[in-house]
């Protein structure tokens, strides 16, 4: 690890601080002191990991059952912590020879859902609705829209045994899953968060039911259990070092955890963000994860960064190398952690766990609630409900609109825009002016409630990288409605140095929720609608930037307005 001589002193200060204090021992107490004095004793459920959990026997058993039976797809149909530690397996292993290839669903975008449907071969498809709290939205419209397919499809009312049910107990899918005679159902730990889950039914199951091996993958995290032990000295805990490392960087301003991730583990990053963002994110404090920003030089970056270089030994990256090699040079923070392997995973998931558990006890909040993902929920729930009564949406009207593309904001920042705009402004102007307000220090979010293609990727990654080298800040992307269960909560609760661009677009190829009056599309709608108003009422620096009907078209539209702004003064 490489840090500067005032950073090491006051990490060496705190790794003796914990020592003296005995704090591991209290936080594997579950002393809620070493935190916010709250409920955080009643979070503390991951820290149990078994390879021999007799779990592990009805997901093999399962496994062979559904090979036998000719299942090809197995979609994984959550959110969040339900959804990310399976989406970063199915990325990370691909298809497995012998297994169902594993699939996620984690959008409500229209198009997204139909392009799965396209992808996979229905009749002979296991579908997992995942959800901790059995109440989660996203999940129980796929499973109503996937249930009511099937039953077309088979031509037959019960379809239950193509579903399987992930849980905790006495939930209303709980409930559901037995009512409607889910092949199987396996229990969440209550005790366990969603985003601490990774290592529980809500990843082991998705797991074993692709063909990893899942005993051999918790061997690994219990490995890593035992060296974060309380028995284990500080300095030679490797679950405290990486949590007081992030946690003292954060109290010093630099809170932009900039993720470089091996590409044969690049999906971990996207588990990783929502687990810091997640955690840490609230009470106007917190870590800033940046995940998937194209490397650049040394001189796009500042000080506020603290790099993290999680290498798979197995198979590195050359250019990471020497990019890597070129940061330390330049005196930044850059921590590395080596993965021998993939199965290592196992033990990384249970070591960043640890670590962000200690990292918000050294920032000071507690690791373990939402608050403000919740109200995201409530306010998309308020909009979807309205729509089933009256069939309509309560919508703003856009400050602005050129060529197909409009954009919205709230009345603080349309304030802000008019202020600084000259006379008979164009679009070009409103986006220079708005872009105007970064400063260094801050961070620059695009939340694209669009499909996640890889060409609306590419183009966002453009976006992203031009707006870091011009102002010389973080960045980060995220597909919506997936991010407002992961980093929503660091956006909204977390310090308020994001500059945000929300791009939406007309909802294309709609599709009716079975027994429910709206679609997928006012769905994709109200949350975008949701996260912009929780923003707004953060005062958060929040632009909208609506692209139509045409999303491809619009959104190079919007890369080469933003180019022009960023290169533009006026």
């Amino acid at each position: 690890m490489k840090i500067t001589d005032r950073l090491n002193e006051e990490i060496a200060t705190e790794i003796n601080r914990w020592q003296h204090e005995n704090n591991m021992q209290r936080l594997w107490a579950g002393d809620t002191t070493l935190w916010t004095h709250s409920d955080e004793n009643k979070w503390l459920g991951w820290l149990a990991v078994s390879a021999e959990d007799s779990q592990i026997s009805a997901i093999e058993a399962l496994a062979k059952e559904i090979q036998a039976n000719g299942v090809k797809d197995v979609v994984v149909l959550g959110m969040g912590g339900s959804s990310l530690c399976p989406a970063m397996l199915a990325e990370t292993f691909g298809k497995i020879e012998n297994y169902p290839r594993l699939h996620i669903l984690d959008s409500t975008d229209p198009l997204q859902i139909r392009h799965l449907v396209e992808t996979i071969d229905l009749p002979n498809t296991l579908f997992i609705v995942s959800s901790k709290s059995g109440s989660t939205l996203e999940p129980n419209i796929f499973k109503d829209y996937f249930f009511s397919l099937l039953q077309k499809a088979l031509n037959k009312k019960d379809v239950g045994d193509h579903f399987i049910a992930i849980t905790d107990p006495e939930t209303k899918l709980d409930t559901l899953a037995k009512d409607e005679h889910f092949k199987a159902i396996f229990h969440g730990v209550p005790s366990i968060g969603g985003r601490y889950s990774a290592l529980s039914n809500f990843g082991m199951v998705p797991a074993g039911l692709m063909g990893i091996d899942v005993k051999e993958f918790l061997h690994q995290a219990e490995m890593m259990q035992q060296a974060c032990l309380a028995t284990i000295p500080v300095k030679e805990n490797p679950g405290a070092l990486l949590g007081i490392t992030l946690g003292i960087c954060a109290k010093q301003g630099k809170d932009k955890v900039t993720l470089i991730v091996s590409p044969g583990i690049h999906a971990f990053g996207a588990w990783l963000e929502q687990l810091l963002a997640e955690s840490t994110g609230k009470d106007g404090k917190g870590l800033i994860p940046v995940d998937q920003e194209p490397l650049g030089s040394p001189s796009v970056y500042g000080d506020d960064r603290i790099f993290v270089y999680v290498r798979l030994q197995s198979a590195p990256d050359q250019t990471q190398d020497r990019m890597v090699e070129k940061l330390v040079e330049t005196n930044f923070v850059v921590v590395r952690l080596n993965v021998p392997n993939r199965m290592h995973l196992g033990a990384e998931l249970f070591r960043w766990e640890m670590a962000t558990a200690i990292a918000g006890s050294v920032i000071g909040i507690n690791p373990f609630n939402q608050p403000d993902v919740e109200e995201s929920k409530i306010l998309t729930k308020q909009l979807t409900d309205q729509y089933e009564q009256t069939g309509k949406l309560t919508l703003p009207t856009p400050i602005y609109s050129e060529n197909g593309i409009s954009i919205f904001t709230d009345k603080t920042n349309e304030d802000y825009l008019i202020a600084h705009l000259p006379n008979n402004a164009n679009m070009m102007q409103y986006l220079h002016t708005y872009l105007n307000q970064i400063k260094i220090g801050d961070y620059v979010d695009l939340s694209a409630f669009i499909e996640m293609s890889n060409t609306h990727l590419n183009l966002l990654q453009q976006i992203r990288v031009g707006i870091r080298n011009n102002k010389k800040v973080a960045t980060c992307l995220g597909f919506g409605p997936r991010f407002l269960h992961s980093t929503g909560q660091a956006y909204k609760g977390g310090p308020n140095t994001g500059v945000f661009l929300q791009i939406t677009a007309d909802a294309i190829d709609d599709i009716q929720i079975p027994d429910h009056r709206f679609t997928f599309g006012v769905v994709i709608t109200a949350q975008a609608q949701g996260d912009f108003t929780v923003l707004a009422n953060r005062s958060r620096r929040v632009l909208r930037i609506h692209l139509g009907n045409n999303v491809a078209k619009g959104l190079q539209q919007l890369h080469e307005l933003l180019q022009h702004a960023l290169r533009t003064s006026f």
